[in-house]
């Protein structure tokens, strides 16, 4: 308080450095670089039959992941890094979840296969399972579905470059 009022463009000068360096030093630490890996891979790599549909209304039809055709056998990996929430049995179906950093998580449908047990951390690319006839992957974030190839993108934040009133905007 007493450096506000005895030196009021002291002060001034230091809010408007800190509002300016403020948010970008930290963007700029956490940008990832043009061929930083993204956070999530697909699990197998075979061709996708029924991309991500989502439906008109909470329980419409749709498709809530990605169907893969696969062979028989294909070792299912984990998308990314996290623990597993789930492995196991549904409806005469075999079913892992993985629970990553961000509120998502991902889960691995129609299994011939379970590799990994409730409560075991996996690494990208660690085998989780192996494919019956297909593979359905899905993903959720906070528990609401999203289209599980957004994950697979790397985003690359640019700074904004700030260009002068009085001058053209390309010089």
């Amino acid at each position: 308080m007493f450096f506000r009022r005895s030196h009021p463009k002291c002060f001034l000068v230091a809010c408007v450095v800190l509002v300016i360096t403020w948010p970008v030093a930290p963007a700029a630490a956490r940008a990832p670089s043009a061929t930083q890996a993204p956070a999530f891979v697909p699990p197998v790599d075979a061709p996708i039959t029924d991309p991500y549909r989502p439906p008109a209304t909470p329980y419409g039809p749709g498709n809530r992941g990605i169907e893969y055709a696969t062979d028989p056998g294909t070792a299912v990996r984990a998308s990314g890094d996290g623990v597993v929430a789930f492995a196991g049995v549904i409806a005469y179906e075999r079913y892992v979840s993985i629970d990553h950093a961000g509120g998502i998580r991902t889960t691995y449908s129609y299994l011939l296969t379970i590799g990994v047990v409730a409560g075991q951390r996996v690494a990208q690319g660690d085998v989780v399972g192996a494919t019956g006839t297909r593979l359905h992957f899905g993903a959720r974030r906070f528990g609401a579905y999203i289209d599980p190839a957004s994950l697979f993108t790397v985003v690359v934040r640019r700074r904004a470059r700030l260009v002068p009133v009085s001058g053209p905007p390309w010089t």
